[in-house]
């Protein structure tokens, strides 16, 4: 099937939806126009597995999915339709939370080097004499709580293997676990003696940089491709790898030049993707940032600022900020990843520093990218010491071992790129981005919250350069890991149209329900805002989705409370003012403002919904927001859909957003080399109203217009506003309306807020 037109992600998950439930939408879907479903990760994972990618046998297709043959039917629907399977894979690591499920992991705990797995998985053998250091365990008193059971060691249902012959002599737990190639320490310690996925201790590491490795836990993958099971990848998390290019160039030689491959690689604004990989681009979360940010108006931003800043003392300025988290996460949270970093530099340097540590994190928080070792990335590095030691001249020493380290492009060069991510990914989106309370749509992945939105300006540019550089890259507005769902973002980013009115309107709600913590609430009230219904009744289980989120963001915050630490007293406090919303006065204002705005709400959800199906990019519908969606963070985003109604509402084609979905999918299907290597090109509008609409051409046939920051323009109209379309009769694909010539904006948007037009006189 080669490159795609449009996928369609689907979240696989044993307990409520299996291949077999993906080939009963094939109908629906197929009608709607998407031209290849997207599964998340299908390999066999963890019992009960909700997502997948904590994947315990890379070599197998999940049983509980449906297992081979359940793909195999699934592949053979699909293709009859004349459409695409792509899955989503997860090379970086594997579930070991429970030992038993992983044989790889189970072996090398039992014959710890001398495993044939031993290799498999990046341990650091030299943190504890030769023993993993498994941090499983509530407290490192637990040891003494372990029993002998057979030929495991037994701690209430948990349970690890025994070495062979290390319990002959009926020892206690205790002892024999002392004889065992891993220790079992507390969690709470810090200390990790493999490779993470960031610093969750339940994913081990995979070492893909061994040819051995990657053979073997890519075997199944390749079976897809020789048999044509399977038309493209999704790669997660590549830069937790040692050699990411290195592992894309291996990808590409085992699947072929045929096979559609985008990594899960999150870029800084200024950061752009290598060129040399040999991938089709990312996984969009770049589009999601412009698309979104369009629609953010510009003039809130002081207002807002002011808002932020007075809910609480002063925290410094994002930067600031992210310094102070990054120096936090790399000594603290991955103490134990920062002192192995500095054992290889020893190692390799031959030399020692005792600020060295220091040395590394403060490097760190001068990075700005997940990692720096790419090819077009080449001048951070040096750019990034020479900011430390500006800052920090006492570490001009040490930073010169961290210099050789990196100039020999070893081992200790390959965990400072690890550790980067890591520590990137912990401070800021797992921590900062439930702290900054501004405008809290901003704070997406790949986001950059200090940045209030993007110009016409900026957006067209970067979708020229996407067009040049990576047409078939995914373009994307949700996606499993989105920090709230794309019409959520929609509603929460009109209140940068209404900053005086929210400030007014959050300060008089704080007297009436009171804070336990000013900044805390003002995230959550933009949250709450986000999902209220219009006709303001809070279903009993709205109630509980909002107490799950509101326990999560404060715990991610780390502020008051914490996963580690959490705070009872704190918790109860913030559930106690959810609850005060909910049923309280402040209700009946939520709703009314809520009804007041939500027509504007949707024209941008409409708006950045039809940009994200036609902007240069094979476009990605997340399960179900083809939809209006209220979903927030996960495990909030994937909960089951409800396809009878969207079926239903397919067939009624009355509305909105499924109306532009299936009217550009379609479109798509129809002119697939507009919409995969067409051209774009910026349409000007002019008039008194021309901010307020963007446009541009895909190719020579297609034109796409949306409107913009509703609620002022709902107060001054369009007035002369017009938009000259290039020759011809264009035709509306969404209300079936003809133009030509230099129409007005009123007339365009009469109907709907944004128009797909297809030249019909040629």
């Amino acid at each position: 099937m080669g490159v795609p037109l449009s996928t369609y992600r689907l979240q696989m998950r044993g307990d409520s939806f299996t291949f077999s439930d993906a080939l009963e939408l094939l109908d629906y879907l197929d009608d709607l126009g998407v031209s290849h479903l997207y599964l998340s990760p299908i390999l066999t994972a963890a019992t009960g597995s909700s997502h997948g990618y904590d994947v315990t046998d890379p070599t197998t297709v999940s049983a509980e999915l449906g297992g081979p043959q359940g793909l195999a039917a699934l592949s053979a629907a699909v293709r009859a339709r004349g459409m695409g399977l792509i899955v989503d894979i997860v090379p970086n690591h594997v579930g070991v939370e429970d030992p038993t499920q992983n044989r790889w992991w189970w072996d090398v705990l039992t014959h710890g080097r001398e495993s044939a797995y031993s290799t498999y998985f990046d341990i650091d053998w030299d943190l504890d004499h030769g023993r993993i250091v498994l941090p499983v365990l509530g407290s490192d008193a637990d040891v003494a709580e372990l029993t002998v059971d057979g030929d495991t060691l037994r701690l209430g249902d948990r349970v690890w293997p025994l070495a062979p012959g290390t319990a002959d002599d009926g020892a206690p737990g205790s002892q024999v676990h002392d004889r065992q190639h891993y220790k079992l320490i507390g969690w709470k310690n810090n200390i990790c003696g493999y490779r993470r996925f960031f610093s969750i201790t339940s994913l081990a590491g995979l070492r893909q940089e061994d040819p051995a490795v990657f053979e073997a836990s890519h075997a199944e993958v390749g079976r897809w491709f020789a048999e044509g099971l399977v038309d493209g990848l999704r790669i997660d998390h590549p830069d937790g790898l040692a050699q990411p290019a290195t592992y894309a160039a291996d990808l590409r030689e085992l699947v072929g030049d045929a096979a559609w491959i985008v990594i899960e690689k999150i870029l800084a604004p200024d950061e752009a993707l290598d060129t040399g990989l040999p991938v089709d681009g990312t996984t969009g979360y770049d589009g999601l940032r412009e698309i979104g940010g369009l629609f953010i108006d510009p003039t809130g931003e002081p207002l807002l600022t002011e808002l932020y800043q007075s809910s609480g003392p002063h925290r410094g300025t994002a930067e600031e900020q992210v310094s102070e988290l990054k120096t936090t996460a790399a000594t603290v949270t991955l103490g134990s990843e920062l002192a192995r970093v500095r054992r290889t530099i020893v190692t390799e340097t031959g030399s020692d520093h005792p600020l060295l540590p220091d040395a590394v994190s403060a490097l760190l928080t001068h990075v700005h990218v997940y990692r720096f070792d790419y090819l077009n990335l080449t001048a951070i590095g040096p750019t990034a010491i020479a900011e430390t030691v500006r800052a920090r001249p006492e570490l001009a020493e040490p930073l010169q071992l961290v210099a050789a380290a990196l100039a020999l492009d070893g081992e200790a060069a390959i965990r400072i790129q690890q550790l980067c991510g890591a520590v990137t990914a912990k401070s800021v989106e797992d921590c900062l981005f439930y702290r900054d309370a501004r405008l809290v749509s901003l704070n997406e992945v790949g986001g950059e919250p200090e940045l209030f939105g993007v110009s016409a300006a900026e957006f067209h540019e970067r979708c020229a350069t996407r067009a040049r550089l990576w047409p078939h890259a995914m373009v994307t507005l949700s996606t499993h890991d989105t920090k709230r769902g794309e019409d959520v973002r929609a509603r929460i980013g009109v209140l940068s149209q209404l900053a005086g009115e929210w400030a007014e309107r959050v300060h008089r709600w704080s007297q009436i329900v009171l804070s336990p913590d000013p900044a805390t609430t003002l995230f959550l009230w933009q949250n709450v805002f986000g999902v209220w219904p219009v006709d303001g009744e809070v279903s009993e289980t709205l109630r509980r989705r909002l107490h799950a989120y509101a326990e999560k963001a404060i715990r991610e915050a780390a502020l008051h409370t914490s996963w580690n630490d959490p705070d009872a007293d704190f918790e109860a406090s913030v559930h106690d003012w959810v609850d005060a919303v909910i049923d309280g006065p402040v209700s009946k204002e939520m709703t009314a403002l809520v009804a007041r705005v939500d027509a504007h709400a949707h024209n941008d959800s409409l708006g950045q919904k039809l940009l994200a199906l036609t902007v240069p990019g094979i476009p990605d519908v997340y399960q179900g927001t083809e939809l209006f969606d209220d979903s927030l963070v996960d495990p909030d985003n994937r909960r089951p859909v409800d396809y009878a109604t969207r079926r239903a509402a397919l067939r009624a084609g009355t509305d909105p957003k499924l109306r532009v979905v299936g009217a550009a999918l379609r479109l798509r299907r129809e002119l697939p080399d507009t919409f995969r290597d067409g051209g774009y090109r910026p349409v000007p509008a002019t008039g008194s109203a021309a901010a307020h609409l963007v446009a541009f051409l895909r190719g020579d046939d297609v034109l796409v217009a949306v409107s913009r920051w509703t609620v002022k323009l709902a107060e001054t109209g369009w007035g002369d506003t017009t938009v000259t379309l290039p020759e011809g009769i264009w035709t509306d694909r969404l209300t079936g309306r003809t133009h030509a010539g230099s129409p007005a904006a009123s007339e365009l948007f009469a109907e709907l807020p944004a128009v797909l037009l297809e030249r019909t006189d040629v």
